[in-house]
């Protein structure tokens, strides 16, 4: 088979086109939803009501650019550390699935009041925390790795944003999470950090499959 057309340039590619997808997606549910601000709500709120299913696809389309990518940087993926990086990133893409397949409750539903597919929701974005540890792991398995000194700077760049856009919707959501008693309203400007928060893992993906597409795999 030509070097070409090597597996981990096809599953790169597909983890870049799958990204690109859910970012059309993304941007189509907002226009499908104009009455929701995106500066205040979670981008899971557009999965409720008509046309929800929009936002559900994206997510699943999201949780395959997630393989797409863990299958196009599997060849540096060797040692017991790389391994464990692919355990929780699993897990994330797997918290990724359940925010598709169950729709989050309103932003301003008190705990006590959430439905299951609310909570299985929740127990997917919890599940994420888990897939970011994974993306932090092969960032820096890759950064150190010969055969990506080329790209090292470029994954550098990648992770540099991704934990910068963490920290941003992580401490921000956290913030404004406290000074409402935990519970969420309709003027609660969590929207963009969840926004950049996603976006910047997306980004990382994007980087890191390119790089990946450019690299010969070590042999087997």
């Amino acid at each position: 088979m030509p070097e070409t057309n090597a597996p981990h340039r096809t599953a790169a590619a597909a983890a870049i086109l799958a990204t690109g997808l859910f970012v059309a997606l993304l941007v189509a549910a907002h226009r499908l939803k104009p009455e929701l601000d995106p500066a205040l709500c979670f981008i899971s709120e557009l999965a409720i009501g008509r046309h929800g299913w929009v936002m559900q696809s994206a997510f699943l389309v999201l949780a395959a650019s997630n393989i797409a990518l863990l299958l196009a940087i599997r060849p540096w993926l060797r040692s017991v550390w790389a391994r464990g990086g692919a355990v929780l990133f699993l897990i994330g893409t797997i918290g990724v699935v359940l925010g598709g397949l169950f729709v989050t409750d309103p932003i301003n539903t008190l705990p006590e009041a959430q439905t299951t597919s609310g909570r299985l929701h929740n127990l997917g974005g919890g599940l994420g925390l888990l897939g970011f540890l994974g993306t932090l792991v092969f960032s820096v398995i890759l950064i150190r790795s010969t055969p990506w000194r080329p790209a090292r700077m470029a994954v550098v760049i990648a992770t540099t944003i991704l934990v910068v856009g963490f920290l941003h919707a992580f401490v921000s959501i956290s913030t404004i999470a406290a000074r409402h008693g935990g519970v969420f309203g309709p003027d609660t400007p969590v929207g963009w950090p969840n926004r950049i928060g996603i976006l910047s893992g997306c980004l990382w993906i994007v980087i890191v499959a390119w790089q990946a597409a450019r690299l010969k795999p070590p042999e087997s």
